[in-house]
């Protein structure tokens, strides 16, 4: 599934972001201005200057709506999700080449607020997922007590564990117990 510059880094935030959600664990990774601000610059967001406890409630708005998406009991409800999220931005596409990434397209407008350019940007991209039949791509891991969410970009589809150094891990140690028991 080869992705363009925009769409994989958009696919990779909106992952990222939905996956600071209190899950089992219960913990927040977004609870404060610091956390949000580290956000913004591992995901490399230019422009970006002052943030406001109304961004982050706000992103954490935007992050309630993707983690629905990704949990949608089936594509039409992920699309109808994905668009009532995109009906509240304003979408201006535009070409850019900024800070050294190669050319690609940002769809939030100018001037947009951190959330208006997640859901913009992102959401365009979740939504060329849909379009492409990709939904299925979008998954939560399968193990048990984790509730992360990824991006399955697997040739046949069948990653089921949000990162193989810790979930995927786990699952091979324990399978291997399992038959070592038998």
């Amino acid at each position: 599934m080869p992705l363009g510059h925009d769409v994989a880094h958009s696919l990779a935030t909106v992952v990222e972001l939905v996956n600071t959600a209190p899950g089992t664990a219960g913990q927040e990774d977004l609870p404060g201005l610091a956390e949000l601000r580290a956000f913004v610059d591992s995901r490399e967001f230019s422009a970006v200057s002052t943030l406001t406890p109304d961004d982050l409630d706000q992103v954490r708005m935007v992050r309630d709506a993707f983690h629905r998406v990704f949990t949608a009991l089936d594509q039409a409800s992920a699309v109808r999700i994905l668009n009532a999220l995109l009906a509240q931005t304003r979408i201006t596409p535009r070409l850019t080449d900024h800070d050294g990434h190669p050319l690609h397209i940002h769809y939030h407008a100018a001037g947009s607020v951190l959330a208006g350019r997640l859901a913009a940007d992102c959401g365009v991209a979740v939504a060329r997922l849909l379009v492409e039949g990709e939904w299925g791509r979008l998954r939560t891991c399968s193990v048990s007590d984790c509730d992360k969410v990824f991006v399955d970009e697997s040739r046949n589809r069948s990653r089921v564990y949000c990162d193989s150094r810790t979930c995927g891990n786990r699952m091979h140690v324990a399978a291997y117990r399992a038959r070592r028991r038998t």
